[in-house]
C-alpha cells in the first residue's frame, strides 16, 4: 500500500519542505514527512490568495461550478487510492474512508451548483428609487481543518469558499495530511486558476498567528476543539473579522419509552463506533427511559463486545485504532475516573496490546453527573448510559452542558417530537436516526459548540457579504 508524498501548494506550485513524521496509528510506523511552511511560504500564500480572489470573484458562477464539479469527478475516480491513504494515516476502516470521500464529493457537488444561486433581492421603494441587495464573496479565507475527517472537513471549507467566489488558504492537519493533499490535487488537475486554493501545513500556532490578523484574510473558518476555537475567535474578533466556528460537542441521545430498546441499541452501537467515536457529533450520553434501560444497556454492551477490532485495511475490521496516543490517554483517564465514582463497566475498559492505538468500544453505565466523562467530550469509543424517569429529565440532562452541536432522540410520539424540537439546545437535532448533517442542510452549533454554519444555503451565505445599493434615478439637485 503506497502513501503519497506530502507537499505544500502555493500559487499553483507544489513545494517540498522539511517537517515532522506522519505516524500510522495501526502499528506506529512512520509513513512519511509532513512539510512545515515557513513565514515566507505563508506570505507567498497570502499574495497568491489575493491574486486568486481578484480573478475568481470575476469568474462567472457557471464557469466556477464547472471546475468544481470536474474536481469532484476526479475525486470519485480516485476514491480507492485516496481511501487507502486515509486509512493508513488516520486508522478508520477502509469502507468508512471510502464513504467519507464520497460524502465529501456530495458536499462539493452540492455547493458547486448552489453557488450559481447566490441571489440578491430588490426592496420596494418610492418612485424613482431602488434598493438592491447584492450577495458578494467576502474575500480570501483562512481555513483550519481537523485530523478526524481528513478529506470531508477540508472539502466543506474549500467547496463553500470556492462556490461563493472566494479564494482560500487551507491549513490542514499535520497528523492526517493526505486527505487535504489529494483534495487539492484534484482541484489543481481540474484547472483551478493558481492562487484560488492554497494548502499549508506546519506549526498551528505560528500559522494562525500569521494568517488570522493579516489584512488580506477576510474570514476565518475553523473546525476543532472548544479551547482552540475560542482562542482563534478572540484573535479574529480583535482583527474585526467574521468567523465560522464548528467546535466540539458531547452528543446526548434521548431514548423514549415508546421505542424498541434492542433495535435502538443496535443502531446506537453502529453510530458510536463510527471513526472509533472520534467525531464531533458522536452520540455519547445516552439518557434512556428507566422502563427500557436495562435491556438497552445490555444489548448495547453485547453488540459493542462483538465488534471486530483491527487494522483498518482489513476488510473485516469494524473498529480501527484511535488516531493518536493522546486519545488512548484520554480514554484511560476518563474510564478510571468513572470507575472510581461507581460506574459499571459493561464492555471494554482497557487498551488492547501495546503497539498500535487500539481501544475497544467501552460502555459505562450508572455514571454520576459529576464524572469527568459526563462533562468532557471523550472524542473516542466511549458510550455513557444512564436511566431517566421522564422526557423532562432527559431534556434537562441533555441541555446541562455548555455544548450544543448535535443531539439525537428516538420516539414514536408526535408530542415528544414537538417537545424535543423546541427544547433541546443543539444546532442539529436528529430524530430516529443518526445522520447529523448532509450537503444540503446547515450544520453548526450553539453555546460553546460554536457559531456560523457549514452546508446548505446558510453555509454558503457565511462566505458572502450583503451589500445594499440604494439608487435614486435622478441625481439630487
Amino acid at each position: 500500500m503506497t502513501y503519497p508524498e506530502i507537499e505544500l501548494y502555493v500559487g499553483g506550485h507544489w513545494l517540498r519542505r522539511p517537517g515532522a513524521p506522519i505516524v500510522n496509528p495501526a502499528d506506529e510506523s512512520v509513513l512519511g514527512t509532513v512539510p512545515h511552511a515557513t513565514i515566507a511560504d505563508l506570505d507567498d500564500a497570502l499574495d497568491a490568495a489575493a491574486r486568486g480572489f481578484a480573478l475568481w470573484r470575476k469568474t462567472a458562477p457557471n464557469a466556477r461550478a464547472q471546475i468544481i464539479l470536474r474536481a469532484a469527478a476526479l475525486i470519485r475516480e480516485r476514491v480507492d487510492q485516496m481511501a487507502v491513504a486515509m486509512t493508513l494515516e488516520q486508522g478508520k476502516p477502509l469502507d468508512q474512508a471510502r464513504l467519507e470521500i464520497l460524502r465529501g464529493c456530495d458536499i462539493i457537488e452540492w455547493d458547486a451548483t448552489e453557488g450559481m444561486r447566490q441571489y440578491g433581492r430588490v426592496i420596494p421603494a418610492g418612485p424613482g428609487l431602488q434598493h438592491t441587495v447584492y450577495r458578494q464573496p467576502i474575500g480570501p479565507v483562512a481555513a483550519f481543518s481537523p485530523w478526524n475527517f481528513p478529506m470531508s472537513s477540508p472539502a466543506r471549507k474549500v467547496a463553500g469558499a470556492l462556490a461563493s467566489g472566494c479564494s482560500i488558504i487551507l491549513k490542514a492537519s499535520e497528523e492526517t495530511p493526505a486527505g487535504a493533499l489529494q483534495l487539492v490535487r484534484a482541484f489543481h488537475d481540474a484547472g483551478l486558476p493558481p492562487g484560488v486554493l492554497n494548502l499549508v501545513y506546519g506549526d498551528p500556532a505560528a500559522i494562525s498567528d500569521h494568517l488570522v490578523p493579516h489584512p488580506t484574510i477576510r474570514l476565518i473558518t475553523f473546525t476543532g476543539s472548544v479551547p482552540v476555537g475560542k482562542h482563534l475567535a478572540a484573535m479574529a474578533g480583535r482583527a474585526m473579522k467574521p468567523a465560522i466556528m464548528e467546535l466540539g460537542g458531547h452528543g446526548p441521545v434521548i431514548v423514549c419509552d415508546d421505542v424498541d430498546p434492542v433495535t435502538t441499541a443496535a443502531a446506537s452501537v453502529v453510530a458510536k463506533s463510527r471513526n472509533a467515536g472520534q467525531v464531533c457529533v458522536a452520540p455519547t450520553r445516552f439518557f434512556v427511559h428507566e422502563r427500557l434501560y436495562e435491556k438497552f444497556a445490555a444489548t448495547f454492551a453485547e453488540r459493542a463486545a462483538q465488534l471486530k477490532i483491527g487494522n483498518g485495511l482489513d476488510p473485516s475490521t469494524q473498529l480501527g485504532p484511535l488516531a493518536n496516543v493522546r486519545r488512548i490517554e484520554a480514554m484511560e483517564r476518563l474510564v478510571a475516573d468513572a470507575k472510581s465514582r461507581g460506574a459499571r463497566v459493561m464492555a471494554g475498559g482497557q487498551r488492547l496490546g501495546n503497539r498500535g492505538y487500539y481501544y475497544p468500544l467501552t460502555v459505562l453505565a450508572d455514571l454520576p453527573d459529576d464524572a469527568l466523562a459526563m462533562n468532557e467530550e471523550p472524542f473516542g469509543p466511549l458510550a455513557l448510559i444512564n436511566p431517566v424517569r421522564s422526557l423532562d429529565e432527559a431534556i434537562a440532562k441533555a441541555n446541562a452542558l455548555p455544548f450544543g452541536l448535535a443531539a439525537y432522540a428516538f420516539t414514536r410520539s408526535a408530542d415528544n417530537v414537538q417537545r424535543l424540537s423546541t427544547d433541546v439546545e443543539a444546532g442539529n437535532l436528529t430524530i430516529n436516526h443518526f445522520v447529523a448533517s448532509t450537503a444540503e442542510t446547515p450544520f453548526g452549533g450553539v453555546k460553546d459548540s460554536g457559531y456560523g454554519r457549514e452546508g446548505g444555503t446558510e453555509g454558503l451565505g457565511c462566505y458572502t457579504i450583503a451589500k445594499n445599493v440604494s439608487h435614486q434615478f435622478t441625481p439630487a439637485g
